[in-house]
């Protein structure tokens, strides 16, 4: 693994109608290590999590993924080496049955008979899906728990060594959504998260980005951020629950 799986420099990128998304973005990740990726709606956070994979290509800077730079002749070496779950599992699932979908990406990288049979079965028991239970299912009818995992185990088949995520919490009730946080923190992959979610960056990521207007205002630990009511609410973030409680009880403390 390279020492900085991802390496940003001078990164911008404006939509066809002018409107600025991501200013002069600077920023490495090292390997192994957990970025949870925050910022209010409309910061920029799924456009940076698009150069990652090469969705989008850069209009000015370079992303370099391992030793590679995005451009048109990359794509297909860092799409294997960069693995992107989306926030609606919806838009990665169209096979009819969970197995197509987990075997889908390994095919598409050549893999056939075997290799390809214990590359799905190992993805899949990786994420707490068995086998048995769930490859002749149709992910129509699972749960969002259940189709998050489904994706995620596509994703993982492929063996990827960056774990991109897009609000991986979302619309997953209280169970669902621990057993993200316990499979997320079991993978030894280099992982970027973006999120709403500041209790799971909380539990999950030692270091924080927070996006505003496209540009990086605050890169350091999760606790410092976290902790600190001012910053939160001037980029309109919600105070992880294990910090506001305290705030609550002494807001609502009868008078000595």
């Amino acid at each position: 693994m390279h020492h900085n799986p991802i390496t940003i420099e001078n990164l911008s990128y404006a939509y066809p109608d002018g409107t600025e998304a991501l200013y002069q973005i600077d920023l490495s990740i090292h390997a192994t290590e957990r970025v949870a990726l925050v910022g209010a709606n409309g910061s920029g956070k799924s456009t940076l999590l698009q150069h990652f994979n090469g969705l989008i290509i850069p209009q000015q800077g370079t992303v370099v993924v391992g030793e590679l730079a995005i451009a048109p002749h990359t794509l297909t070496k860092i799409r294997n080496f960069v693995g992107l779950v989306f926030q609606n599992p919806d838009d990665q699932l169209f096979m009819p049955t969970v197995w197509e979908d987990i075997t889908f990406g390994p095919m598409n990288q050549g893999l056939r008979g075997g290799c390809l049979a214990d590359r799905a079965v190992a993805a899949m028991q990786s994420v707490g899906l068995d086998p048995d239970k769930y490859s002749g299912r149709s992910a129509n009818n699972l749960s969002g728990g259940e189709k998050k995992r489904v994706a995620i185990a596509g994703v993982l088949a492929m063996q990827p060594q960056i774990l991109i995520l897009d609000e991986p919490s979302a619309q997953l009730d209280p169970r669902s959504r621990r057993q993200l946080i316990h499979l997320l923190d079991s993978l030894p992959l280099t992982q970027l998260i973006a999120t709403h979610d500041l209790d799971l960056a909380l539990e999950l990521c030692d270091r924080t980005i927070v996006l505003n207007h496209g540009q990086i205002v605050y890169d350091g630990q999760t606790e410092q951020i976290m902790s600190n009511a001012d910053l939160l609410e001037e980029y309109a973030l919600e105070m992880p629950l294990s910090y506001s409680r305290p705030y609550c009880l002494l807001e609502h403390a009868p008078a000595a």
